[in-house]
């Protein structure tokens, strides 16, 4: 009977203190925000077509190429794949602090032969005793269990530090999601506005070649001097340098999009051949406030359940300081031949109560904490940080967008004006007031402007991409937080 009152005490004493753990409880870090962005009211009020689901932010553009090229990449994009397979690694972590928890238990058997050797110093002296056998058996078969009792919480926080940083892999599959999703409509917008652009470039060159075709018949009549000639030689080259450059770029990106989809290059190449316009960014309605990006952006989510695992580990550390029992015990049998294996006379049994402290290590210990601290530091950091950088990719996207959609719209006006001034140009040349080459020098004022005009629809549908992937793209966090108690800091 005393030998159980020792245990006995130790488990009211587990039990009493289960609730307790040394070290810090985590404190989400309060951040103060403004009560909306700089750029929301404009946003807001901007004329675009009708708002979209935010969870499908990408089919508001009204492309269904889009929309089935950003189902296919995050259903088949590596780097989602990859963040799943962490998810799957951060769970077995959790799994495995779970399991520290509870008592482990195993099963052990062994059957063993030995000839005893009579040169050794054991041998020499046995084989003086009389009956000694030098050939021998023994049978032993064993149940046992151990249980490290965490009487001051240290595999309770490794747990919660292990279920935040499943938590932030959860998080990390969204980020990862959200971001092909951007990268997929962003890679695509480019390849349009690219192809609008070569086609421009296209008409410009025709327009220039017609302009040195008739400055050189005038050159060869004397008419026109020969610097006129060169002049217009030149910029004819100007305009077909172009066509390389936005070709290749074409190339790249249509390139990139296939490894987004996870695809060899070229494999999208003829889905993607024939042009269509530029898509025309959707409304952003349901923007929110600059608070709201801490449950609706996952690399948030991400940064603020790493700061959680770091400040559990804390108390992983901290609770070095204190020593660590243990019980463990075995239940089994033993002899030396087989047919005594299940007997009682073979049964054997056996109860531990371990301690480990390390008393005269607390130098370690103490640079452990530091080390725990230091990284508590850093991870809050990152946090503040990520946050403030979320703002201004919020409001640097939406800025972009406002004055990209007033370029376009500028332009837009450019280009009437300048097609109205192509229509006079043409029917004062029929007229004989002008000449062709004012006429080709309309077209080529006019065709200019255009290809800043496309370039200025790409940057804004450009924009309304970011804006979506700013404000979180309508993914929201599970409320998945570690339990709360009062701290102790």
């Amino acid at each position: 009977m005393r030998a159980v009152l020792p245990f006995a005490s130790l488990l009211l004493m587990g039990s009493s203190l289960a609730g307790c753990a040394v070290g810090p409880d985590y404190r989400p870090p309060v951040l103060i925000a403004p009560p909306a962005y700089l750029g929301s009211a404009a946003i807001a009020n901007r004329p675009s077509p009708a708002a979209v689901e935010e969870a499908r932010w990408w089919t508001g553009f009204g492309d269904p190429i889009l929309t089935d090229l950003v189902g296919r990449a995050l259903d088949r994009n590596l780097d989602i794949a990859q963040a799943v397979a962490r998810v799957t690694q951060s769970r077995a972590g959790l799994r495995a602090a779970n399991a520290a928890l509870l008592p482990s238990g195993s099963v052990s058997g062994s059957a063993a032969a030995a000839h005893q050797s009579l040169e050794t110093p054991m041998g020499r002296i046995a084989r003086t005793a009389p009956g000694f056998d030098r050939d021998g058996e023994i049978y032993e078969a064993n149940l046992g269990a151990s249980w490290e009792i965490d009487l001051f919480g240290g595999l309770r926080r490794g747990q919660e530090a292990a279920r935040a940083d499943y938590q932030a892999s959860q998080a990390g599959v969204a980020a990862a999601r959200l971001a092909v999703a951007a990268q997929t409509a962003d890679t695509y917008i480019v390849i349009r506005g690219l192809q609008a652009r070569i086609a421009v470039a296209d008409q410009q060159v025709t327009t220039q070649r017609k302009l040195v075709e008739t400055i050189r018949l005038q050159y060869e009549k004397g008419i026109a001097a020969e610097l006129q000639l060169r002049q217009a030689e030149g910029a004819l080259a100007q305009v077909e340098a172009n066509v390389p450059v936005l070709t290749a770029g074409l190339d790249a990106a249509m390139n990139a999009l296939d490894v987004v989809l996870g695809a060899q290059p070229g494999t999208y190449r003829a889905t993607l051949g024939t042009a269509v316009a530029i898509p025309v960014a959707p409304a952003i309605t349901d923007m929110g406030a600059p608070a709201d990006l801490l449950r609706r952006r996952p690399d948030l989510i991400i940064a603020e359940r790493r700061l959680a695992a770091s400040d559990a580990r804390i108390g992983v550390a901290v609770s070095e300081y204190f020593p660590k029992f243990s019980l463990s015990g075995l239940l089994g049998t033993a002899t030396m031949t087989a047919g005594n294996v299940f007997t009682s006379g073979a049964a054997q049994a056996q109860g531990v109560l371990g301690l480990r402290w390390r008393l005269f290590d607390f130098g370690r210990v103490d640079a452990q904490i530091a080390s725990a601290k230091g990284a508590n530091a850093e991870a809050l950091a990152a946090y503040r940080l990520a946050v403030l950088r979320a703002s201004q990719d919020v409001e640097d996207a939406f800025s972009a967008l406002l004055n990209r959609e007033a370029q376009a719209a500028v332009l837009a006006r450019g280009e009437t004006a300048l097609t109205r001034a192509q229509g006079s140009s043409l029917a004062a040349y029929k007229g004989g007031v002008v000449s062709l080459i004012e006429v080709l020098d309309a077209d080529s004022r006019l065709l200019a402007t255009r290809d800043a005009r496309a370039q200025a629809q790409t940057e804004t549908a450009r924009a309304a991409v970011a804006s979506f992937r700013a404000l979180g793209g309508g993914w929201q966090a599970p409320q998945q937080r570690v339990a709360q108690v009062p701290a102790r800091r």
